[in-house]
């Protein structure tokens, strides 16, 4: 919201400087982001006095004008009529900025340099005439600065309003606030209206089909008008608040708009089909041009204002094209309305068209300021267009009359805020800004709230205003009564700050994504038919159709990120996402919040250096990877069993395990699939794994037992097996621990071979086992005869044999 201080000084005496001024309003809620000085620009435009004037030697209606400044001449082409030597005239210096955005340069006139201009009153603003040169008192001394000359000091406020003031988004509910800062009577406009003739009945009638939408509908009507520009106080009122003048009709509606904050709209009579007027909701797919020269489709659940025939204006928001006034313009009916804020809102929205009209009625107009904001206006107009009233007005009004009533508690208000004000303190801070208060009792207020207050409801909305206007910075400061001891930390957290800890070790980067994804996402990691993580949560207020739904898995998001930097050329990634995913329940409002890990390795194995080559990495990557944190979660060695096609649709067949605690499932681990890589356009190999946080949480141990460094070496032995292809590697080393041998310290898994001279079908798989005893040195004897054993175990259970 803009408002000027010349304005603002017509209803409240400002004695106080604007940097003053701006502190007071901000604390008392109306945050004042900007002040700019209207005439800054006025800095580069000084006065000139004309010494010399010498015809253009290449063209006729333009002179050569040799322009003192001060002690400084400078040459200036110029077409003005009335330029003459001698007379004093505003010389804009090179480099300023007009106020039409023009940032004047030093320019060639045919071919004749021009180091400046003279300028009209038009062309400063700073009247209407723009058909010569604005002649200036002839007592002004060359080179005094414009602004200095003329006396011109105007400052523009920019206010920050909250959703909850629509008072505010009026010139005099802004002067009202600065009242009560200052301590003085807020001066409303007072007019009156001109004589008139007839009667509007007999001329003009509205019905109300949509009384939900719209309780109240006023109107009035003029004959005889004129459109003609505006007066030249009329344009600068508009102008210094940034609206452009159009006519003095139009303006008046804006004008009259800035100051009472009640939208009006001006219908072009001889136009409205009937000559009356329908307030109704669209059918379904109606079309409406606009004001704007917009084609737009409307729904059944936007308001509508029609003449006998058409629609005409889409209610709060904006005219149509078949009615605008217009330059043959002679009858005009003026519109005040009061409209529901929700539908308004709605509308607006659903457009896409947002307007200062509707920027008021989504947040709320005074619905009793109807008729003074519609005889304000047509009391203007008449006076500017030279037109005739039509005596009476139509006010359809189907409000309840009833003013709201609170009830204030003194002590709970002092109790709330922290304060200790008086009963009377408070009833004159609310009188102050326009409630009634009496007092019932001698701790108990009863408040009357205005009708231009729609954000004040309920007796803490009240308590509220007593804080902001009291002033914010003078309740007392006081250290809140904090138990020493700290907030536990649930398991969960802890678990989850430890799983940061430990990726980030390894070399991955956490990501945080939006908790909303593309209903889409499901298609495009490929998930079956019947997988519940297809059913989502909708968002009723989406931000964009990109992120319409919950997430019921992290890889879309996930993948989003690696597509988001492969494409800017960061091909090596490590990443990480710790958050949760909401799965819909049947029968349930809310649905089921589980906390997951999700992780993805591309590109390079490790950082290229000089003592290394590049490498890609693969599945035993980021296999590691969550082998590694299970180890330092405590939780143990983590089985991977093959993962059935059907089960993970994301990762690609053959390439996919399932991560698996004590026979459980935690996840998968794996290649994403090539076609949901073509469809996030990732270009490379990808490896993911999806883990169920919670369920790994629930494994962590609540303590880690410590055991002593050995004291006894340890010995190793080798072994190699030819087994079946499809025997897996891990089903070798479990039977290994499954035989429950106490000297067994460790195996892994050093070597895979399949090929010549393996047969067919067959691979040959290598392991180390390392021995050891915590109380003794470990005799080759023991440890052949045990290592014999295990290798005769091998060979039984999985039909194995040794290499020849």
């Amino acid at each position: 919201m803009k408002v000027s201080l010349s304005w603002l000084n017509e209803y409240v005496p400002i004695t106080m400087e604007v940097s003053e001024l701006a502190d007071a309003l901000t604390m008392a809620g109306l945050e004042v982001e900007a002040v700019e000085d209207r005439y800054a620009f006025l800095e580069t435009v000084v006065v000139g006095k004309v010494t010399e004037v010498l015809p253009h030697p290449n063209a006729d209606r333009l002179k050569l004008c040799r322009v003192d400044s001060g002690g400084k001449a400078a040459t200036v082409v110029c077409g003005a009529p009335n330029v003459a030597v001698g007379i004093k005239a505003p010389l804009a210096h090179v480099g300023t900025r007009l106020p039409n955005g023009a940032v004047l340069q030093e320019t060639v006139i045919r071919g004749e340099t021009s180091a400046g201009m003279l300028c009209s009153e038009r062309e400063l603003e700073l009247g209407s005439d723009g058909s010569g040169l604005m002649v200036l008192d002839p007592d002004l001394q060359p080179g005094l600065c414009l602004k200095d000359a003329l006396n011109l000091s105007d400052f523009t406020l920019e206010i920050g309003l909250t959703p909850n003031r629509p008072d505010c988004l009026s010139l005099i509910g802004v002067a009202r606030e600065i009242a009560a800062i200052l301590g003085v009577a807020l001066n409303v406009p007072e007019f009156s209206l001109p004589d008139s003739h007839g009667n509007i009945n007999d001329l003009t009638s509205v019905t109300i089909e949509a009384t939900d939408h719209c309780p109240r509908y006023a109107a009035r009507l003029l004959e005889g008008v004129s459109v003609a520009p505006s007066p030249y106080w009329l344009q600068e009122r508009l102008r210094s608040v940034g609206v452009r003048p159009i006519n003095n009709l139009v303006d008046v509606t804006n004008f009259v708009m800035l100051e009472t904050g009640q939208p009006l709209h001006a219908f072009d009579f001889d136009n409205l089909a009937g000559h009356r007027i329908v307030v109704r909701t669209a059918a379904e797919g109606e079309p409406f041009t606009t004001l704007d020269n917009k084609d737009r489709l409307l729904s059944d659940q936007m308001l509508m204002i029609c003449d006998g025939e058409k629609p005409v204006a889409v209610g709060g928001v904006m005219g149509g094209l078949n009615s605008e006034i217009e330059d043959t313009t002679t009858r005009v009916l003026i519109e005040s309305a009061c409209f529901d804020p929700i539908s308004i809102r709605k509308t607006s929205k659903s457009l896409g068209l947002n307007t200062d009209a509707s920027h008021r009625f989504e947040r709320g107009v005074d619905p009793d300021g109807t008729l003074f904001a519609l005889d304000r206006a047509a009391g203007l107009m008449a006076e500017l267009g030279l037109g005739r009233m039509v005596a009476g007005f139509i006010d359809e009004d189907f409000r309840s009359a009833e003013p709201l009533e609170l009830s204030l508690s003194v002590p709970a208000t002092n109790d709330l805020l922290g304060t200790d004000l008086d009963r009377d303190v408070m009833a004159k801070l609310l009188e102050s800004v326009a409630f009634q208060v009496r007092p019932d009792g001698d701790q108990i207020l009863r408040v009357q709230v205005p009708s231009f207050r729609v954000d004040v409801f309920r007796p803490q909305d009240l308590m509220e205003e007593v804080a902001r206007l009291s002033g914010y910075n003078r309740i007392p400061v006081t250290f809140p009564q904090i138990p020493a001891r700290g907030a536990s930390v649930t398991a969960l957290r802890d678990h989850r700050n430890r799983v940061r800890e430990i990726l980030c070790a390894f070399g991955f980067s956490e990501t945080i994504n939006y908790s909303f994804i593309s209903a889409e996402s499901a298609d495009r990691i490929q998930l079956d038919a019947e997988d519940p993580r297809r059913s989502h949560v909708d968002l009723l207020n989406p931000i964009s159709e990109e992120q319409s739904v919950m997430r019921t898995t992290l890889v879309p998001g996930m993948l989003e990120t690696a597509q988001r930097n492969i494409a800017r050329q960061q091909n090596d990634l490590r990443l990480f996402e710790v958050g949760k995913v909401f799965l819909p329940q049947p029968d349930m409002t809310l649905p089921l919040e589980k906390e997951m890990l999700v992780g993805l390795w591309t590109g390079a194995r490790s950082n290229t250096a000089w003592h290394t080559r590049e490498t890609a990495c693969d599945f035993y990557d980021i296999k590691g990877a969550v082998q590694g944190l299970a180890l330092c979660l405590g939780v143990g060695q983590p089985a991977f069993t093959a993962q059935p096609d059907e089960v993970c649709r994301y990762t690609r067949a053959g390439h996919t395990a399932k991560v698996l605690l004590d026979g459980e499932m935690l996840g998968i681990v794996g290649e994403l699939d090539t076609a949901v890589v073509e469809h996030y356009n990732l270009k490379q190999r990808c490896f993911v794994f999806e883990l169920d946080l919670e369920l790994l949480s629930q494994r962590v141990p609540d303590s880690k037992q410590m055991v002593p460094i050995p004291r006894f070496p340890s010995t190793s032995r080798d072994i190699t097996v030819i087994v079946d292809q499809a025997v897996e590697s891990s089903s070798l080393m479990d039977t290994v621990v499954g035989f429950g041998e106490a000297l067994v310290e460790d195996l892994y898994l050093f070597d895979v071979f399949a090929g010549d001279p393996i047969p067919v079908g067959k691979k040959s798989v290598s392991f180390r086992i390392v021995y050891r005893s915590a109380e003794r040195t470990l005799e080759d004897e023991t440890v052949n005869e045990i290592h014999h054993r295990l290798t005769q175990q091998l060979i039984t259970e999985f039909r194995a044999t040794l290499p020849a």
